[in-house]
């Protein structure tokens, strides 16, 4: 472990009982549940009971901008679920989650200025051979959304930061040395956390091992930092591409720019778009970890 991962999980050295961690996962995902209740049921009062199973679905399938903000408006649940586990449970404070403020901010935007640089490069390289593309959201209607949009995705990204890369990775750390337990365990648990056959076909294991493979790399910058900034920095730009600027996977669309259009592309041709993905991903690691040996 780099002295920046050590004192990264120091804070969680007090209280490092796994009871305390299984149970503290326990009451991040009761907090998370009882806050899409309360969501529901103002859906409920707000919009009447008739039709609530559907207006939901929708919600879940995010394929409108209210849709898209309501599904976005639900990872608040999750931060407080953290909050309730680390306070009462660990008797620490929320912040000691992120690492230094200074270095969360600083290390955030250079993830979110690494992948834009790096897909910009890519969008001008292949370009000519992507797939055809169709307009999804007219721009208006786009930029006024986008406010909304931009704070859900920075909300919904650093939720899961916070879950995974914070109080799972510091918790397991403190306990186990492995890094099969502390750096592979948590990778493995946000791929699965994204498990979702309805929605994601053919692909879904394959969406699955991209989002493993996403959490290792965001697992693994984090434990060279010593704070969450580069994975969260990385996170955000990378779904504010997915959902906001060019849906590939059918789902998460309410408020995207471009879409493939239905039927254009087999289960196949996304599974390779899936695998350039993954490649992309790994290329990013590279270039941040080649940025940190260097300053």
């Amino acid at each position: 472990m780099s002295p920046a991962f050590q004192s990264f999980i120091a804070p969680a050295r007090a209280y490092p009982q796994l009871w305390r961690l299984v149970l503290g996962l326990m009451v991040i995902g009761a907090v998370y549940a009882g806050w899409m209740g309360m969501m529901g049921v103002g859906l409920w009062l707000a919009a009447g009971g008739e039709g609530l199973e559907e207006r939901l679905e929708a919600v879940a399938r995010g394929d409108t901008p209210w849709h898209l903000i309501l599904l976005l408006a639900t990872f608040p649940g999750m931060a407080l679920g953290v909050w309730v586990a680390v306070r009462f449970l660990h008797w620490r404070g929320w912040c000691s989650l992120f690492g230094r403020p200074a270095v969360v901010l600083r290390d955030f935007m250079l993830g979110v200025a690494i992948l834009a640089a790096v897909n910009a490069v890519l969008v001008l390289v292949l370009l000519p051979f992507a797939p055809p593309l169709e307009r999804a959201t007219p721009t208006a209607l786009w930029l006024v959304f986008l406010p909304l949009a931009l704070a859900g995705i920075l909300i919904q990204t650093g939720s899961e930061e916070l879950v995974f890369r914070g109080y799972l990775q510091q918790q397991l750390a403190v306990r186990f040395a492995s890094p099969l337990m502390w750096l592979v365990l948590p990778s493995i648990l946000f791929g699965l956390a994204h498990y979702a056959p309805e929605q994601m076909g053919a692909n879904t294991w394959l969406i699955v091992a991209a989002t493993g493979l996403f959490g290792l790399i965001a697992a693994d910058l984090t434990a060279r930092t010593g704070a969450l900034g580069l994975a969260w920095g990385l996170h955000f730009a990378n779904n504010v591409m997915a959902i906001l600027v060019l849906s590939a996977m059918g789902g998460l669309d309410g408020l995207a720019l471009f879409r493939i259009p239905d039927g254009a592309t087999s289960d196949s041709d996304l599974g390779l778009l899936i695998l350039a993905d993954m490649a992309l991903m790994a290329l990013v690691w590279g270039i941040c970890v080649l940025w940190l040996r260097r300053r």
